[in-house]
């Protein structure tokens, strides 16, 4: 009897192209699923050192929606490093003028904070509208 716990290689795991649609849906329920797809966790193989992950589409991110008061009172910082550089964004601006990087950071601070998470957030793509020139890949529907 083999008593050695399996560990998947790169290579061996096969990979799927994942699409979802963001039409009214949670920004935070929304990033907390593409993260355990990103990571591979939804997998048998998933072994924590490798990335076994898909890769995902994600469509239509300016209908994203978040609960409550959070467009009004919510903001991200962003500081250049010089002083008076930091500036602070509020989440309907963001959501208006760069919805693709508020869906892209808040999916990179739910995963691993290592090198390996870098390799893992290639493998999301995100697109404002309902198109993307990912069709030659032939996505399959992921179920949020």
């Amino acid at each position: 009897m083999n008593r050695q716990t399996y560990l998947a290689k790169n290579d061996e795991v096969p990979r799927q192209w994942l699409h979802a649609d963001a039409t009214d849906q949670a920004l935070g329920r929304l990033a907390s699923r593409l993260a355990v797809v990103l990571m591979g966790k939804h997998k048998p193989q998933y072994t924590p050192h490798h990335d076994v992950g898909d890769f995902i589409v994600v469509t239509n991110v300016e209908k994203m929606r978040v609960t409550g008061s959070k467009p009004d009172q919510k903001f991200y910082k962003t500081y250049s490093r010089y002083p008076g550089g930091l500036k602070q964004y509020s989440f309907r601006w963001m959501l208006e003028h760069k919805p693709e990087l508020l869906l892209t950071n808040t999916v990179r601070r739910m995963l691993p904070k290592n090198k390996l998470a870098r390799h893992m957030l290639k493998k999301l793509k995100v697109y404002r509208g309902p198109e993307h020139p990912h069709q030659a890949q032939r996505p399959q529907p992921l179920a949020i």
